[in-house]
């Protein structure tokens, strides 16, 4: 990261002309107030807009996004060592503050069905093995970066942010995970995860988190953001200072969705690449332990290692004391292989020429 220093707080806009500070202000509370007005005669508002409306200038939403992309998204260790280091991060002193409430998306129409699938999807790709609290934690995350002016501001544009580029905010949308179609119980757990928080349900443990990692890696941002909470395998942050606190995530809901369109023939050289490198290996919905070269099956194949979150051990039960299928099948046998009694007749053997 360079050493441009980032505002901890969100900053008026300045202006050029003005020679006292009493008119400055003055100017800056009409500006205020103009915004307020256009505000409450829409509900649809571009990113651009909504940055200008909490105050937020670009190249500050430039520098929020550096903190995490480029070489500060690089892993620096992985695996047991990766969990050791996670668990010498202290936990922020920071405050855990409860964010804004989420601007109501009307259900039932178009644009509540394709931010429920975004929602959905994020949950399961991102945390099905992951506890209740867990999927609830990711699922807030998203919905925080809706709110917070550095991202886009709906949630399909969060959730597919550069699914289109090198490098995605949420890994499943570049990776070729999408192409392994969702279903099952923990899909239907992921919807009503997602049906619950886009109705206003938080989970106050995480509170302004707009991060989290897996504890099986460690990126360099895990040393920059302040450390929130672990809850399951993944680990929450919030960014440092006034960006991380409730006031800073006023931002609107756009008041449309749409999900981009993908290059399907990049994501399946994607996820072709993770098969056949050594490194890497096939998805496995919210995998909750370090991935292993033998855990690669084929593409179509949508099984995957024991869910460890279950508690729950594998028993193979002996047949003799639970089948009564098995018991018939030997009590018929024995009857058909028992000698015929001494006084029943014996009839002649006939043999054909």
């Amino acid at each position: 990261m360079n050493a441009t220093v980032i505002s901890n707080h969100p900053r008026p806009l300045s202006f050029a002309g003005f020679g006292s500070r009493r008119m400055f202000w003055h100017a800056g509370y009409v500006l205020t107030f103009g915004c307020a007005l256009a505000l409450a005669g829409s509900t649809r508002l571009t990113h651009s807009e909504a940055q200008a409306a909490v105050g937020i200038l670009p190249q500050q939403a430039k520098m929020l996004a550096a903190m995490t992309n480029g070489e500060q998204g690089r892993v620096v260790s992985k695996g047991d060592t990766a969990r050791e280091r996670n668990a010498l991060i202290p936990v922020s002193s920071l405050p855990v503050e409860r964010p804004g409430a989420l601007f109501t998306i009307p259900s039932g129409t178009p644009a509540y069905e394709t931010a429920l699938r975004c929602l959905s999807q994020a949950i399961y790709y991102e945390a099905a093995n992951e506890p209740i609290t867990g999927k609830r934690a990711v699922a807030q995350v998203v919905l925080n970066r809706l709110k917070h002016p550095a991202y886009p501001n709906s949630v399909c544009g969060v959730v597919y942010e550069g699914s289109n580029r090198p490098v995605c905010q949420f890994s499943f949308t570049c990776d070729g995970s999408l192409l392994r179609a969702p279903g099952g119980p923990r899909w239907a757990e992921s919807r009503q995860v997602a049906e619950a928080a886009l109705a206003g349900q938080t989970e106050p443990r995480v509170g302004t988190a707009t991060h989290y990692h897996a504890d099986y890696v460690l990126p360099r941002w895990a040393f920059t953001l302040a450390k929130i909470e672990k809850i399951g395998a993944h680990i929450f942050y919030r960014f440092p200072g006034g960006w991380g606190r409730s006031s800073a995530f006023t931002d609107r809901w756009t008041g449309s969705e749409h999900i981009p369109q993908l290059d399907y023939a990049r994501l399946q050289n994607a996820l072709d690449h993770r098969m056949d490198d050594g490194s890497s290996v096939a998805f496995v919905p919210g995998l909750t332990v370090e991935a292993h070269i033998s855990d690669r099956h084929a593409s179509n194949d949508v099984g995957g290692r024991i869910d460890t979150t279950k508690q729950w051990r594998l028993t193979i039960p002996d047949p003799t004391h639970v089948s009564q299928g098995y018991r018939t099948t030997m009590a018929g046998q024995g009857a058909a292989q028992a000698p015929a009694p001494a006084s029943a007749p014996v009839a002649a053997e006939t043999v054909q020429p």
